[in-house]
């Protein structure tokens, strides 16, 4: 049975009221964060990863269907995929971090550096732009292909397939 503050709400994120996001933080806001503190330890983490899924709540507010999902369901799979994404996101972060004392960083010469692909971003110009906005998303602006996906909107699969179509045609601009 749905409550008149649940369907009140759901009605609210149908037409897009900003009021629904009040109405989800005082009615979820604690339960949601508890959801992400089982995955998260640190308090100020599971801080920012309660606001990034209000974020995506709002974001993706107009796709909730009630026949799918009760409204918590639906709010608990956002809060505890983006605590997921978040503890993954740290370990990638931590595991990639440059040690000093071992990096060849310094020792690149010029001589080892293949002149003809630093003027890959003038390359990029020549292909479609749906592919140029992919491949700079995640060689020029550091994201993931499931961040391009949330950040560009774009189902994640698309992505896959326009970074291949685009890499294909950058390769034979490099090897024609």
């Amino acid at each position: 049975m749905i409550s008149n503050i649940e369907k009140e709400i759901v009605d609210l994120l149908k037409t897009g009221d900003k009021r629904a996001i009040s109405l989800l933080y005082e009615n979820y806001a604690d339960a949601l964060y508890g959801v992400i503190k089982k995955i998260i330890k640190d308090d100020d983490t599971a801080q920012d990863v309660l606001q990034e899924s209000f974020v995506k709540i709002w974001r993706y507010s107009k796709k909730y269907d009630a026949d799918k999902a009760k409204l918590f369901t639906w709010l608990y799979r956002i809060a505890y995929n983006t605590a997921i994404d978040k503890t993954r996101s740290l370990k990638n972060k931590i595991e990639k971090e440059v040690q000093i004392d071992s990096s060849s960083v310094y020792n690149v010469t010029t001589n080892s550096l293949n002149q003809d692909v630093l003027d890959i971003k003038k390359h990029l110009g020549s292909l479609d732009e749906k592919y140029q906005i992919v491949i700079s998303a995640l060689f020029f602006e550091g994201m993931t292909q499931q961040e391009a996906s949330e950040e560009l909107d774009i189902p994640l699969g698309t992505i896959k397939s326009r970074l291949k179509i685009g890499l294909r045609e950058l390769k034979k601009i490099y090897n024609p």
